[in-house]
């Protein structure tokens, strides 16, 4: 396969509906690191390493280094957004990073100025924007959409684009029959139908074009068989939903401990305060079941209750969001973990996460963008399940549970890798070590 990777020439544009806090600060982070103001903590693709063959080997290049990914200098954002302000203006409202950074990188991040989105109230009822396009069918929206990706790339003179959502979370709503197929689903395109979501408009408008999506929301929108369709027909990859930060970052790593050392799971109640503009959208009754869903499988998915009804049987999981505005982006959470152990005897966990929701959204977007792009210049299409360690709530074959244990997510990723650049893939086995030794002696 190391011979159909194509090398990463040229500009790489990243197209981001929503540029709000987690894109701008993404944008500031990676104009800052470019600048050598900053590192970029947190991102697999900048900072993070893999090994390769043998422990006793001793290779263990950067990620970077080892497969071939755009350079920080060579990427180019653009994007939409509902509110007519451009980034500078975007990333000082949200107020997530320090205003003496901004100021040192002002010109480049006033010089991005959203497009105008393509937006439906009715999908998120608590926003009112101005920077709205104007259409009468979806389908013209959707060729609206396109167009301003061919400008972008023309303008930007680039050699790629992808596409990662950032944009709000959308109202729950379930798969229909015009979902069911790329032909239905175009011709609910033209008849506008109203049970087509923006963030759909935007992953039919870049597989169409042949361009990655990746959804960072809980939405629906390219997990459904119209968009894994038309990903195929256009040999397109595409990977969601729902990035992995805060609260259910902490459930991927400790869960997975909890499930290994046959730890029984009574209860998991978690709340969480926000007050940025996702904390607001989330405060519709509606926008949080979206959110809600998608936060609800990963327990059930890691533990199997089904599978260890003795341990897991009874488990009561509950979530809750609250918006609270006096903490802006600095989300905070609360889990409280019953717990039970030997003779089942009761034990409690109790987490307090004081994170920032955009500070580790920020190098999710960027390794998603990186990565994407690195699947289709690798002729990948389709759902790409390798990149499930960054989303809450990971697209998946048909039929097929998908894998919520970190650990297992990044080896899946890092073995996809390898076999990407044609290198031995680590099964962390290490019988061979012992093996040569005893006949050896």
């Amino acid at each position: 396969m190391k011979q159909q990777v194509q090398e990463a020439k040229g500009k790489l544009g990243i197209l981001i509906p929503g540029l709000g806090a987690v894109a701008t600060t993404l944008i500031a982070g990676v104009e800052a690191v470019k600048k050598g103001l900053s590192q970029p903590i947190g991102s697999l693709t900048q900072t993070g390493s893999i090994r390769l063959g043998k422990r006793t080997d001793n290779r263990s290049p950067k990620i970077k280094d080892f497969v071939p990914l755009a350079e920080l200098n060579d990427i180019v954002f653009g994007g939409w957004d509902v509110y007519e302000d451009n980034v500078y203006q975007a990333a000082m409202k949200a107020g997530v990073l320090d205003p003496h950074l901004l100021k040192a990188i002002q010109p480049e991040l006033e010089a991005l100025v959203p497009m105008k989105a393509a937006f439906d109230k009715n999908f998120v009822k608590n926003l009112d924007g101005t920077n709205i396009k104007e259409f009468d069918t979806r389908y013209n929206l959707a060729l609206a959409v396109m167009e301003d990706i061919k400008n972008f790339k023309a303008a930007h003179n680039l050699d790629r684009v992808v596409m990662v959502w950032c944009g709000s979370t959308e109202i729950f709503h379930e798969a229909a029959d015009i979902h069911d197929s790329l032909e239905k689903f175009e011709q609910a395109l033209k008849d506008n139908d109203s049970r087509i979501a923006p963030s759909m408009i935007y992953a039919y408008a870049a597989l169409k074009m042949g361009v990655p999506y990746a959804n960072g929301a809980p939405n629906l929108t390219c997990d459904i068989p119209a968009m894994v369709e038309l990903s195929k027909e256009t040999n397109t990859p595409i990977g969601g939903k729902d990035f992995k930060t805060g609260q259910t970052l902490m459930k991927t790593i400790l869960a997975p401990g909890l499930h290994a050392r046959a730890l029984g799971v009574q209860g998991w109640f978690s709340t969480n305060i926000l007050g940025n503009r996702d904390g607001w959208v989330l405060d519709d009754p509606e926008n949080f079941k979206t959110k809600e869903v998608s936060k609800l499988g990963v327990l059930e998915d890691i533990l199997r209750p089904d599978l260890n009804p003795e341990l897991y049987g009874d488990l009561y999981h509950k979530i809750r969001i609250n918006y609270y505005p006096p903490r802006g982006d600095n989300k905070e959470s609360w889990d409280n973990i019953d717990i039970f152990g030997w003779l089942g005897y009761p034990m409690q966990i109790k987490i307090n996460f004081l994170c920032r929701d955009s500070i580790l959204a920020a190098p999710i977007v960027l390794d998603l963008a990186l990565f994407i792009d690195l699947a289709k210049r690798a002729g990948m299409s389709g759902i790409q399940e390798w990149l499930s360690f960054y989303f809450k709530s990971p697209q998946t074959a048909p039929g097929l549970r998908p894998e919520h244990d970190i650990f297992k997510q990044l080896i899946k990723l890092e073995n996809t890798l390898r076999h990407m650049m044609g290198e031995d893939l680590i099964t962390h086995l290490g019988l061979d070590y012992y093996e040569d030794t005893a006949g050896q002696s």
